[in-house]
């Protein structure tokens, strides 16, 4: 959308034709009822959204008459960016707007279950002591050391692929950890300022960036087919990432981390070029396959 035009548009416009744009694009066609149904507007309103839309991307949309239905037009390009994680997400699981926990999905979509999530009366305390930048009394089963009561200072949370995280200090400890929200019970914010050295600036690992570079599989015969599913430019990815997420990256997408590419199994499709990236990542021993320079295999495990 023309950026002049699109200042002129209040939010609730701007949100409904981005809908509109949406349909469209990925199911080809959109009805007043949807825009009802979704906004809760009048048909009269879903009427006039739908000729602004029009007026504005008139290639994009043709009135079918007989099906009393909108159609994406022959000319048809997105007046709006729709980023793949949030369109996969809605045809997966609906839009929500966080009142009704009955989203349908747009399509047929399956996909593996999830095994663990986080309780919301854990969750939330969790989250607003990270907006309010304040301690939080915890009590945190680890598998190293059981139960025990701790303070932690969060700051951000960590999404594994597996489960959910939160980066904190750890007064316990005096360091920088991850802790597995599952294993959290009974948060209390307290009502204090962090310390000046339990602030996210301090956290090396959070705060360094390491470059890692991924290859197809040397043992693969067909690496074109590994280039066209990660869509690699100049036959790898390259990426920049918290050296304190860097071995769950590497864990979730199987990619093998050792020096010689010596993991054979079928899931290892990716190769890391350079395991010397890995060194002085805390949590690498979690990459398949790293060997830590000098050392023998070593397998990870999570706090």
């Amino acid at each position: 959308m023309h950026p002049q035009r699109a200042e002129s548009l209040s939010h609730g416009q701007r949100e409904r034709l981005a809908y509109i744009d949406f349909r469209l694009y990925f199911l080809g066609e959109i009805g007043r009822p949807d825009l009802a149904n979704r906004f809760g507007v009048a048909p009269a309103g879903a009427t006039r959204d739908l000729a602004l839309y029009r007026e504005i991307a008139p290639q994009n949309i043709e009135f079918d008459g007989s099906g009393k239905i909108y159609r994406i037009g022959k000319g048809f390009a997105p007046i709006f960016v729709h980023t793949s994680q949030r369109v996969l997400s809605a045809l997966a699981f609906g839009f929500g707007d966080g009142v009704s926990g009955d989203s349908q999905p747009l399509l047929p979509c399956e996909s593996p279950a999830v095994l663990s999530s986080p309780k919301m009366e854990v969750l939330a305390p969790i989250c607003r002591a990270i907006h309010a930048k304040r301690p939080v009394a915890i009590r945190y089963h680890s598998m190293s050391s059981g139960g025990s009561e701790r303070v932690i200072v969060p700051f951000a949370l960590v999404d594994t692929g597996l489960r959910w995280h939160v980066r904190a200090f750890d007064r316990k400890s005096s360091e920088f950890r991850d802790f597995v929200v599952t294993r959290i019970e009974v948060p209390t914010l307290l009502d204090e300022e962090p310390k000046a050295s339990e602030r996210p600036d301090n956290d090396i690992q959070w705060t360094r960036i390491v470059e890692l570079d991924f290859v197809p599989h040397p043992r693969l015969s067909h690496p074109e087919i590994i280039k066209m599913d990660y869509g690699m430019k100049d036959g790898s990815i390259r990426m920049r990432v918290r050296a304190a997420v860097a071995g769950y990256m590497l864990l979730r997408w199987s990619v093998d981390a050792s020096p010689d590419h010596s993991l054979t199994e079928e899931q290892y499709r990716l190769w890391l070029r350079d395991p010397l990236a890995l060194y002085g990542v805390e949590n690498a021993k979690l990459a398949p396959g790293y060997r830590s320079p000098g050392t023998q295999k070593v397998l990870g495990k999570a706090d």
